[in-house]
């Protein structure tokens, strides 16, 4: 009677591991807790089947680490493939317009980038004056750091 205890109990313990791994990965969508899920799965499969403890830990890291070495690569690439930048993440790369000269000594400068103004400085410390075409190499905090376009 106490072997079978146990065997509902961890059967019971890893019901409840699934669930909340998977109440993760539905909450976060970050591909990020499935790949122990399946883990999971397997081990509560052999616990339900009356396997030993030990098995059941041996394939729950086992199916975990296999699925996130062999499966998680393609996931990424394929399931995230029509995401697209956004906000801040798409400005760099993109050209604007100095709509106020930038001049790093006196923190000044102002681009237009997207329709949108932002406040500027030079990547390397040079002053670029009011109309040139500049490229955004990055996002600081609030400001982008730009190089005048050749």
């Amino acid at each position: 009677m106490a072997a079978g205890f146990l065997v509902i109990s961890a059967a019971a313990v890893w019901l409840i591991i699934l669930a909340v791994l998977l109440v993760i990965e539905i909450a976060t969508m970050g591909l990020t807790t499935i790949w122990f899920a399946g883990g999971a799965l397997a081990a509560l499969l052999v616990s339900v089947a009356g396997g030993p403890f030990w098995l059941q830990m041996v394939l729950f890291l086992a199916v975990s680490i296999l699925l996130l070495i062999f499966t998680r690569p393609w996931a990424v690439k394929y399931l995230n493939k029509d995401s697209s930048k956004t906000n801040v993440e798409s400005i760099p790369g993109e050209t604007g317009v100095v709509i106020q000269k930038i001049d790093n000594l006196q923190a000044q400068g102002q681009v237009m980038v997207k329709g949108m103004e932002w406040t500027a400085r030079s990547k390397s410390g040079a002053v670029i004056e009011e109309g040139k075409v500049v490229k955004v190499l990055a996002v600081e905090g609030v400001k982008l750091i730009v190089e005048e376009e050749a």
